[in-house]
């Protein structure tokens, strides 16, 4: 008798069993009798039995095959992320993982969970659908409610509503969230602690967080959980699926001509070799009625929409340089040499937030304006909870050269309440020449924007949190008028680098007034 942690299931599993029908049970045994062992026994069981043409290959470089995700989570191989276009069969294959689990795993118990309990019921409607056939009608100990199943085996699912109430408590196997962009991150975070593993039958399953989504939401979960080069990211390790349209698209007519057809541009004549099973016919027809973005991120699944990226024509080909050791250290040397060739930073102020500061190098000719000099920021300091007075023997311990000034908010001219001193009095009794001119952050924006389109910033590989800070630094979605950036982080690195370029141009161009 199995003890331990899996007492429990193994108690559910055997009252259960022991008040069904012989019949039940009779079908119960032979269903186990094809339980998938290998991918290709996973494939056969789905295609006959669920009646799914899942693919096992992509069509797009780079990009997984929506088989590669249920095999991953009927084998529990953990926590995974999946990135799907619209009307990719996510959802559908999510709830035949769903169903797989529960026949399969004696004793599971799994929960759904989405932005709201309605987009919850879409997956749950799924599976529903799927056991209604022969097969597995009998397999239900009860009949489904509206938001459970419970099968003879003592398996089942429940679905979750939004809430931090519906979350908190729940001890499950498997939690597959659906439509992740919409969940609440506080839910997301509670929901992290719901997980437990489990000996289910002859599976020991490892408890499991599937997060299933389009990616829609600049600064979004889904976009702060995707991995930039699909392995693993900065918040999760969890292995990263991604499929497009063209992946699922059915096989196209051989005698279909690929001259003027509106999926040329990505299909490149791919879909004569295709395996999936979205028409031809209703993907191009999507694509007539879709603009270019809403179609490279609904349904080719390639980045969020730009409309609320406060800098959408940041593209690191162009933007984002290798940097040189060599040159940083030239560069320092040459910083006395006059302003058209020093090192200057800007620093944004944080204890609870992180503080801040980048490190660029200016370069162009005397007698140009500073707007026209090419700036390189070729290093960066990100550090929170931590004083300004701890930060900045680390910052110094790192060997960059020390800035000819240093860019700064002027609310850092505010005395602490403890110390008596500003945070500019510290830099400055540190050594610091610090700049602390003042200006809205709309022009500020302006500013970045300008030098984006000029191509006068630029941005070392290195400095990979100023990146991604750029690259996700957005716009309120909910509130279209507010023209403030959303203050989630990327924030505080866009700002110093707003500190610094506002200090190099506007305090290097004031007009002095003379009296006559």
């Amino acid at each position: 008798m199995p003890v331990g942690s899996h007492f429990n299931h193994y108690l559910v599993v055997s009252y259960v069993m022991s008040t069904i029908s012989a019949n039940q049970r009779r079908l119960y045994r032979e269903l186990l009798q094809h339980e998938p062992r290998s991918a290709e026994g996973l494939h056969r069981f789905v295609g006959r039995l669920l009646k799914l043409s899942v693919p096992r290959e992509a069509i797009v470089p780079g990009h997984a095959a929506p088989f590669d995700y249920l095999c991953h989570s009927f084998f529990d191989r953990g926590d995974c992320i999946v990135w799907a276009s619209r009307g990719g069969g996510k959802t559908m294959l999510a709830a035949a993982a769903t169903l797989l689990d529960l026949i399969f795993k004696p004793g599971i118990s799994l929960c759904i969970m989405a932005g709201s309990l309605e987009q919850s019921r879409r997956m749950f409607g799924y599976l529903l659908d799927l056991l209604e056939t022969p097969y597995f009608m009998p397999l239900l100990a009860v009949k489904p409610t509206r938001q459970s199943v419970r099968l003879i085996n003592g398996s089942r699912v429940e679905l979750l509503a939004g809430s931090q109430r519906s979350v908190r408590g729940r001890r499950v196997q498997k939690l597959r969230c659906d439509e992740l962009d919409d969940i609440d991150p506080d839910l997301w975070k509670a929901a992290q602690l719901t997980i437990r593993s489990a000996r289910c039958g002859r599976h020991v399953v490892a408890g499991g967080i599937e997060a299933i989504s389009t990616m829609h939401n600049v600064g979004g979960l889904m976009d702060t959980l995707w991995p930039a080069d699909g392995n693993a990211s900065a918040t999760t390790t969890a292995p990263a699926f991604k499929w497009c349209a063209l992946d699922v698209i059915e096989r196209c007519s051989a005698d279909r001509p690929c001259g003027g057809c509106a999926l040329w541009e990505d299909c490149q004549g791919r879909a004569k070799v295709a395996g999936g099973f979205v028409p031809v016919d209703d993907l191009i027809t999507a694509r007539r009625r879709s603009s270019n973005a809403l179609w490279r991120n609904e349904m080719m699944c390639e980045r969020p929409a730009l409309e609320q990226l406060v800098y959408p024509d940041f593209d690191t080909s162009r933007h984002v340089v290798q940097s040189s050791a060599e040159t940083e250290r030239s560069a320092g040397d040459a910083r006395n040499e006059g302003e058209a060739a020093l090192i200057i930073a800007g620093m944004d102020f944080g204890l609870r937030s992180p503080l801040v500061m980048l490190w660029a190098r200016v370069v162009g000719e005397a007698e140009e304006s500073p707007m026209d000099h090419r700036v390189e920021v070729f290093a960066e300091y990100v550090a929170e909870g931590l004083t300004l007075d701890q930060n900045l023997p680390r910052i110094e311990a790192r060997g960059l050269p020390r800035p000819t000034w240093l860019g700064v908010d002027p609310a850092g001219a505010q005395r602490n309440s403890h110390s008596g001193l500003s945070d500019i009095q510290v830099l400055r009794r540190r050594g610091y020449r610090v700049r602390a001119a003042s200006e809205l952050i709309r022009p500020g924006i302006e500013r970045i924007r300008r030098r984006l389109d000029r191509g006068t910033l630029q941005i070392s590989a290195d400095c990979t949190q100023l990146i991604a800070a750029i690259s996700r630094y957005r716009f309120d979605a909910k509130h279209l008028r507010n023209e403030t950036p959303v203050k989630d982080g990327p924030d505080h690195l866009c700002d110093a680098l707003r500190y610094l370029l506002r200090n190099l141009e506007l305090v290097d161009q004031q007009v002095r007034v003379g009296r006559w």
